[in-house]
Order: structure tokens, then C-alpha cells, then sequence
């Protein structure tokens, strides 16, 4: 098995696992046994869980920031409804565990500098994208506070109901704007 094999399995590995069951209940022999590397290829992909909780964080911002933009992209009539038509979708699908980047710093704080950044970067991305929708830097801040209520609500409720509430409450933040920009 080479290293770029060895590294995808690893990472699909901790998808899996860090998602559903946290990063601190997840241990290196667990990973393991559920990629089928090696322990010694293991620690010569990743030389620490920290590291691979950052790369499976960063791959996954990625894929999800990608996945969320094409819905979008398909539904340029209202790119605001359609985010929360996406999460909609996300919290009624098999496996929906919240976010991986709310429950990973949940769980390690800023007590891994680079698990840190990873979710904080992962945000970040996600305001930018609001920010395209809109044009307002602010409004896209109150939308990402929705998206994440919405999410740690569907999450902790089971309802993916909390999507269409904070969609509901995002249209009216936009009409908001709207209508204070024609005001103007």
C-alpha cells in the first residue's frame, strides 16, 4: 500500500469514526483496525492524531463547502433559500451528526492550536460564501449564525425542521436589507 492510498484510507477512516462517535473516544488503534493500515504507516502518515484530525477536518470543509456551492450554484433564483434547502436536506440524511467543526472544538477547545484554526478557517470559508450571496458582510454574519443555530439544533433536537426556521428567518433579514437599500 503506498502513502497516498494509506492516507485516503485513513482520513475515510476518521471521517467515519471521528464524526459519528468524537475525536476523544476515537483511538489510534481503533483507526486502525477500521482502514486496515498499519500502525507504523499510520504514524508515518500522520505523526499525531492532532494531525489527522486536521487533515480529516480540512478534507471535509472541503467536500462540504463544494457540495453546499454546487446546490447553490443549481438555484441562483434564491441562492439564500437554497443554503438552507441544503441543510434541510444534510440533517434528514442517514448519519447527520451536527458539524464536525462545532463538535471537534467542542471537544478540544483551544487546546489544539490546529484543530483550532481548522474550524475557525472552515467559518471563515463559510461567511465568504454567505458574504458572495448577499453583499453584506454583515448580513452574511447573521446568516452563518442561523446556519449554525440550525445546525446545532437539528442536531441536538433531531428536527431537520430547524432548517426551514432558520430559512424562515433569513428571508427576512434579506427582505430587511432589501428594503433598506431601496429606502436609501
Amino acid at each position: 500500500m503506498d502513502r497516498q492510498e494509506a492516507e485516503t484510507r485513513l482520513l475515510d477512516a476518521a471521517e467515519a469514526l471521528f464524526y459519528r462517535r468524537g475525536v476523544q473516544a476515537v483511538g489510534m488503534d481503533d483507526l486502525r483496525a477500521a482502514s486496515g493500515v498499519s500502525l507504523k504507516r499510520l504514524y508515518g502518515t500522520f505523526p499525531s492524531k492532532e494531525a489527522l484530525v486536521t487533515a480529516y477536518l480540512e478534507r471535509r470543509d472541503l467536500r462540504w463547502t463544494a457540495d453546499l456551492e454546487g446546490h447553490v450554484a443549481a438555484r441562483r433564483d434564491d441562492p439564500v433559500a437554497a443554503v438552507f434547502d441544503w441543510l434541510g436536506k444534510w440533517f434528514a440524511s442517514d448519519g447527520f451528526h451536527g458539524c464536525a467543526f462545532i463538535n471537534a472544538y467542542g471537544e478540544l477547545g483551544d487546546g489544539s492550536a490546529p484543530v483550532a484554526a481548522a474550524a475557525r478557517a472552515h467559518k471563515e470559508r463559510l461567511h465568504r460564501l454567505m458574504r458572495g450571496l448577499v453583499g453584506d458582510d454583515a448580513l452574511a454574519a447573521q446568516l452563518v449564525m442561523l446556519v449554525d443555530g440550525a445546525i446545532v439544533s437539528a442536531s441536538m433536537n433531531g428536527d431537520p425542521g430547524a432548517a426551514a426556521t432558520a430559512g424562515a428567518a433569513a428571508g427576512v433579514l434579506v427582505r430587511d436589507r432589501e428594503g433598506a437599500v431601496r429606502r436609501r
